[in-house]
């Protein structure tokens, strides 16, 4: 009895341990191949996952049955996950844009209150990322894959002053200091 609960106790540790990640369902397409006895279907499933604090990862499977495909899709999207640097938690740092094949998307920050202002596989994107405020066009390919892809691409353009300033070698608020007020400045430096 007391091995029972000891196990029972294992599987709920595993599961605390794996971090929660939330899945959206893209896209699931049908494909046909035609065999002699007939037509045979399988499914194509596109998956966007993420952690909704900065993670976020996209994965295909292909089945002979959806949940199959969807789980694959899953797996592969949470093997493929990338970091992206938010503001606040809500907004992207810097205006940014992707592009992959034909798809290309432009991505904007955005003030508190704005919301996801994206179209469909871009917004599923945003939303497993945690993005709260964003502005985004995808311009040339509406292929589902492609503008994921582009986006992820954007995405991974992503800096933050911080990984900025450590490339440079120089303090953050260095890279944040505004032109105008070090313009302003100096004029009040020379009369002095």
């Amino acid at each position: 009895m007391a091995e029972r609960e000891q196990r029972r106790d294992r599987r709920d540790d595993r599961r605390e341990e794996t971090p929660e990640f939330a899945d959206r369902l893209v896209a699931i397409n049908r494909v046909s191949k035609t065999v002699k006895g007939g037509k045979r279907f399988g499914f194509a499933a596109l998956v966007v996952v993420g952690d909704q604090r900065g993670r976020v990862g996209y994965g295909k499977g292909k089945a002979k049955e959806v949940p199959e495909a969807i789980r694959k899709a899953t797996e592969q999207a949470k093997r493929q996950m990338i970091r992206v640097p938010l503001r606040d938690g809500r907004t992207l740092h810097h205006d940014t844009e992707g592009r992959h094949g034909a798809g290309k998307v432009v991505m904007r920050t955005a003030v508190a209150g704005t919301g996801i202002i994206a179209g469909g596989p871009m917004r599923a994107v945003f939303e497993m990322l945690g993005l709260q405020d964003v502005v985004a066009k995808s311009l040339g390919s509406n292929n589902p894959y492609n503008m994921i892809r582009a986006t992820i691409d954007g995405l991974t353009q992503e800096t933050s002053p911080r990984q900025v300033a450590q490339r440079r070698g120089k303090k953050v608020a260095d890279i944040l200091k505004r032109p105008e007020t070090e313009a302003a400045a100096a004029p009040e430096a020379v009369e002095a």
